[in-house]
């Protein structure tokens, strides 16, 4: 049975993540049909291509300068297990179809959850009214872009049983709670899905890309006394299951790190407050390279003169110590994309180079209005959304140190090595950001651990107080997302060990 009649007997062909149990058996967990059998999408999606042309030529009718069409089937699950209990498990699936029209900077865009040729048609028609001019139609004709291969599975984790995954969770709980007898409550999550994409263009362009993504995520309470701190640590990939079997991704690894740092919080002294010098980290510290710099290098905000980097290519904006890049090709990575929404090839994008901005991140429309050209960092969160100008995985380059020798460079500061995000002002550069994990540095040494830590600042006067890159970077394996606009896609963060002059960090 084809995963579209499957839908259909099943009675829940529609939008929205919806919630299954009836789909859910402990002999068998996955109802949907292994990718191999579907590997044409356009059978998936009951569309060839003399209907997609018929449908750009609708949303082109009215006057716009292009269009596309975006299709979706995205099958996924979770499963929770409180205290070793299991108490969710879930079942959902997204289906549908975008339509956009574009003129200049302007588009119009609708959306159907009903893959049948009138609903799309209908849609490709209240796309069109964003323009009012008749043009001339020609005929398109369809080029496949051949894709990139960044994803390593062997089996789509969707498409297997219930048992390994509650295995992996139980797994989790066990090691966390023999971790210490402080530890009071785990909560451990699995979640995964399957994004299965196809796309065409009034330019002629087509391509189709499947996208796994799983992540496992440990909480952890520990408690001592009065005192109670918690914590938790995540792995996610694009790959297969055998990437729990690696040592640094194994369930009682993550879970380790989790109770790890629950216990280290429970003795930590209050934080130090104002403006100190300040260690970042390898690995999770790059959601401040993406917060503070990364958003404001994307170039649908930067040719609107929404951001501080605007109209400043060429000129210098960070340390010479600070080369940024953003690369969707980084494998498996959660970051990691064979084609962006758009059917743009990633690359590795130099965004500033020895302190010198030197680019962006771009989507089709910034591409024309900046007259650059592509990165690969168009992306939606799913059909219901028109693309934009998103980061894959941000990180800065390596440098020349060895982390020993930066942390014995600071007689009194605070190294900061666990992250739990951050947010920022994309026109002033203003940032915030809350640490999991930190520790004073006292004549070169770690010593105390430091709880309620924050770190404020400003992202470009922060670029250029960087003094020292360490040798080590580190892209984060953490289920990371970014946010924009109300979409949320999937993102890496990484960075080396960095020195940082001085950052205000807020505390007790």
């Amino acid at each position: 049975m084809k995963r579209r009649e499957f839908l259909k007997k099943s009675g829940v062909l529609a939008a929205g993540i919806v919630t299954a149990p009836a789909l859910f058996d402990m002999a068998g967990y996955s109802k949907t049909i292994p990718i191999s059998e579907t590997q044409d999408l356009e059978s998936l999606f009951n569309i060839s291509a003399v209907e997609a042309e018929k449908l750009l030529q609708q949303a082109l009718a009215c006057g716009a300068q292009s269009a596309d069409l975006f299709f979706e089937y995205r099958p996924s699950s979770s499963l929770r297990i409180e205290d070793g209990i299991i108490k969710d498990i879930q079942y959902g699936i997204i289906l549908g179809m975008g339509v956009r029209a574009i003129k200049g900077d302007q588009i119009g865009y609708a959306y159907t959850d009903a893959i049948d040729f009138q609903s799309m048609k209908r849609a490709a028609e209240t796309a069109a009214n964003i323009a009012n001019s008749k043009r001339s139609l020609e005929a398109i004709r369809f080029q496949k872009v051949p894709t990139k291969n960044l994803y390593s599975v062997k089996i789509y984790s969707i498409d297997t049983d219930l048992n390994p995954k509650i295995a992996l969770l139980n797994e989790a709980d066990k090691s966390a709670r023999q971790f210490n007898s402080r530890v009071s409550r785990v909560i451990a999550s699995f979640s995964d899905e399957l994004r299965q994409i196809m796309y065409f263009d009034s330019n002629g362009k087509k391509f189709q890309d499947v996208q796994p993504l799983m992540s496992l995520r440990v909480q952890v309470i520990a408690e001592d006394g009065a005192r109670r701190q918690g914590a938790s640590a995540s792995r996610s990939a694009r790959a297969g299951l055998e990437f729990f079997e690696k040592p640094e991704n194994t369930p009682s690894d993550i879970a380790r790190q989790a109770a790890s740092t629950a216990i280290i919080n429970l003795d930590a002294r209050p934080a130090p407050a104002g403006p100190q010098v300040v260690i970042l980290g390898a690995g999770e510290s790059g959601v401040l390279i993406h917060e503070a710099v990364g958003h404001g290098l994307e170039a649908d905000y930067s040719y609107k003169n929404l951001s501080n980097y605007s109209g400043k290519v060429g000129q210098k904006v960070a340390s010479e110590n600070c080369t940024i890049i953003d690369s969707g090709l980084f494998p498996s990575k959660r970051g990691a994309l064979n084609v962006d929404d758009e059917g743009n090839l990633p690359s590795s994008t130099v965004l500033i180079e020895n302190g010198i901005l030197r680019g962006y991140m771009h989507n089709s429309i910034s591409v024309r209005m900046m007259k650059s050209n592509p990165t690969g960092n168009g992306r939606r969160q799913s059909y219901a959304y028109p693309p934009l100008a998103r980061m894959t995985t941000t990180y800065l380059q390596k440098g020349n140190y060895a982390p020993e020798e930066i942390i014995s460079s600071v007689k009194k500061g605070v190294f900061a090595k666990g992250f739990s995000g951050g947010q920022v002002d994309t026109i002033k550069g203003d940032f915030t950001f809350g640490v999991t994990e930190a520790y004073l540095i006292e004549d070169g040494k770690l010593t105390a651990p430091l709880k309620d830590v924050t770190l404020i600042g400003n992202g470009p006067d922060t670029m250029n107080k960087i003094l020292m890159v360490g040798n080590d970077l580190k892209i984060s394996d953490g289920t990371w997302s970014c946010g924009k606009d109300g979409q949320n896609v999937p993102v890496s963060v990484g960075n080396p060990t960095v020195k940082i002059s001085e950052i205000t960090v807020g505390g007790s």
